[in-house]
């Protein structure tokens, strides 16, 4: 029997704990009562505690009363993960680490590992929309943009929300094979691994401060322009700036080539052309500057790891 133990804390996201939580218990069903998992809920108090979508919790032991046989220690994400302090979690969390084979967290349960020191050298993601920030405020962790989950040594992580049932069914096919888990993905109606990683849901881009500075008026040409042939000459001379210079400034402050900041302003308009209207493969790769759908194609399957047919499977609404 394994132990799996999961950390409540106010305004934690009730998906991050139950999704997890949901697949090692419906593995239970197709393993030996030897082989069961065993679920705990750990808080730093047993007093009962808000949700971030208002249900209460209540944890079944308090940090200190978590049992020596821990095979899997899990901290979920939520608003309270990124924007509370965690001073005495954080700290319990530094120690019971080195207690355990493995621990990890779902979504930006990230944040409170990163809280605790627990990032440092190891790789590890979050949901797309925190990635910046947990790169940014822990500089020592390796954060990876495109995953779903990400495994290191001891250390599991997790894209946003849904992805903790991901990294479960991960964790189920490694402990008790690949036909558990499925069997587990089949009842769950998920698939056992979802295609494209994290790319399909998060931008490529930023939104463009329209400031007036000169690469800012650059971008904003690009954006509006999606359709027109631009090259690194057009653009430097939009700006008043020779080619060699704009390019050398375009990488400084958006970190991206002027080029590959073309390409992905338009493989993020063509998805959203992708996702709300039924317009032939052949105008969305026209309206959005490839020239051809097989150069849309091969962009989509590079940089978000499924075709635009896919694509519009997956997330278009027509």
């Amino acid at each position: 029997m394994k132990t799996v133990a999961v950390v409540l804390y106010p305004d934690v996201l009730m998906l991050d704990v139950s999704g997890p939580m949901e697949v090692f218990s419906v593995a239970n069903r197709y393993l030996p009562a030897e082989h069961h998992y065993r679920l705990l809920t750990l808080a730093e108090s047993d007093a009962v505690m808000r949700s971030s979508c208002g249900l209460r919790v209540q944890a079944d032991l308090r940090l200190e009363q978590m049992p020596d046989a821990v095979d899997l220690l899990l901290v979920p994400g939520g608003p309270g993960a990124y924007n509370d302090r965690h001073e005495g979690l954080s700290a319990w969390l530094g120690q019971a680490a080195r207690r355990v084979p493995r621990y990890g967290a779902i979504c930006t349960g990230t944040f409170i590992l990163g809280e605790a020191g627990l990032l440092d050298g190891y790789r590890c993601t979050t949901h797309w929309n925190y990635l910046k920030r947990l790169a940014d405020r822990y500089p020592q962790a390796q954060v990876e943009a495109e995953r779903i989950y990400v495994l290191d040594r001891d250390l599991i992580t997790s894209g946003g929300v849904t992805a903790g049932i991901d990294m479960a069914l991960a964790v189920v096919a490694e402990d008790h094979g690949r036909d558990v888990a499925l069997e587990v993905a089949k009842v769950l109606l998920v698939v056992i691994k979802r295609p494209g990683g994290q790319n399909p849901y998060s931008p490529l881009l930023a939104a463009v401060l329209r400031d007036g500075t000169a690469i800012a008026r650059a971008q904003a040409y690009i954006i509006d322009h999606l359709d027109e042939p631009l090259t690194v000459a057009r653009l430097a001379e939009l700006v008043s700036m020779s080619p060699r210079n704009f390019s050398r400034a375009f990488l400084r402050e958006t970190k991206v080539t002027p080029m590959q900041y073309v390409q992905n302003a338009r493989i993020d308009h063509a998805r959203k052309l992708l996702e709300s209207s039924d317009l032939p493969l052949k105008q969305v790769a026209c309206r959005s500057g490839f020239g051809s759908p097989r150069h849309m194609r091969t962009l989509f399957g590079e940089r978000i790891g499924m075709s635009p047919s896919q694509y519009r499977e997956q997330f278009g609404g027509i």
